[in-house]
């Protein structure tokens, strides 16, 4: 998920041609308290004139508490949309709010699907609450961790052993709840590529389905760490077809080379392969998309 400021439509319309997953299109953090409106309107023309299709369209917007999240919300064109991130989560009662505003401003009116959330646990009090808040709305599809307001918040250092713990939580309800798991951005260097490799696989291996990444030059490098190598594939095809032979024996385990596999083993092998297919893909659909230029808005004097 490449993360670009909402106050400059000329980037996200750059991003929305790109090669991630999803773009979120961050009307928080990343846009200066004195640009908030004027953000509105560009991301709105942007979001409107921008390429549909591949990526996923998610716009961050300000905290519930903020009391900026309602004039976000009135402002945006939800029919150019896939999901809202909604940072600073503390609780489920938050989440329940903002599906009543949702259905006052019929964010679903005339969709296929309705409009999915996307709740940040970033504060000590959101992580401690993830899996009430994952299951506060039917509308969540993920549960993305915040690692920079979390270490601001207890003081700790951004390092893999201070984010084991939140970074386990944040997996485990998101498991529990059937919700993808999205990791933070790595953010202390975003061009240094094998520090973000080192840091998208300590994610991986934790259960992240993905991450946030803050410039272009990470995708790629996250892209191929949650992309299953040719090994892995091969791996967990023996793995299936070593237990679907037992199965069709009557047994109900095997060994696959030196490897015992079970019920529970196999299915992330299964998972795996499917996630493989589903990334071919999407790949297959970037390489045969049309290649056209796409006009910012203009933007207001």
């Amino acid at each position: 998920m490449l993360m670009t400021p909402g106050n400059r439509p000329e980037r996200l319309l750059k991003a929305l041609a790109g090669r991630s997953d999803a773009v979120v299109c961050d009307l928080e953090d990343g846009v200066p308290p004195e640009a908030k409106s004027t953000a509105r309107e560009s991301l709105r023309q942007a979001l409107m004139a921008g390429p549909r299709g591949l990526v996923e369209r998610c716009v961050r917007i300000n905290a519930l508490s903020s009391g900026l999240a309602e004039d976000d919300l009135r402002a945006l064109p939800f029919e150019a949309l896939d999901s809202i991130m909604v940072p600073k989560v503390e609780s489920p009662e938050e989440l329940r709010e903002l599906e009543r505003l949702l259905q006052a401003f019929g964010a679903d009116r005339d969709r296929a699907q309705p409009l999915e959330l996307v709740p940040t646990l970033e504060t000590p009090r959101g992580v401690l609450r993830a899996l009430a808040i994952a299951e506060a709305s039917p509308r969540a599809s993920g549960l993305f961790f915040g690692s920079g307001d979390y270490t601001a918040a207890t003081g700790a250092r951004v390092c893999a052993a201070t984010l084991l713990y939140p970074r386990s939580v944040v997996t485990a309800a998101a498991a529990a709840a059937g919700v993808q798991a999205i990791d933070a951005a790595y953010f202390a260097d975003v061009r240094d590529a094998e520090a973000t490799r080192e840091d998208a696989l300590a994610a991986r291996e934790l259960g992240f389905a993905g991450k946030v990444v803050f410039h272009p030059a990470q995708v790629e490098t996250v892209n191929e760490v949650f992309t299953p190598t040719s090994a892995e594939l091969e791996h967990a095809r023996l793995l299936v077809a070593a237990y679907e032979a037992a199965r069709s024996r009557g047994a109900g385990t095997a060994l696959a080379g030196s490897t015992f596999v079970a019920i529970d083993l196999v299915r992330p092998a299964q998972q795996l392969l499917a996630r493989a297919v589903r990334i071919a893909s999407r790949e297959a659909a970037i390489a045969a998309r049309p290649v056209r230029a796409v006009a910012p808005p203009e933007e207001k004097t």
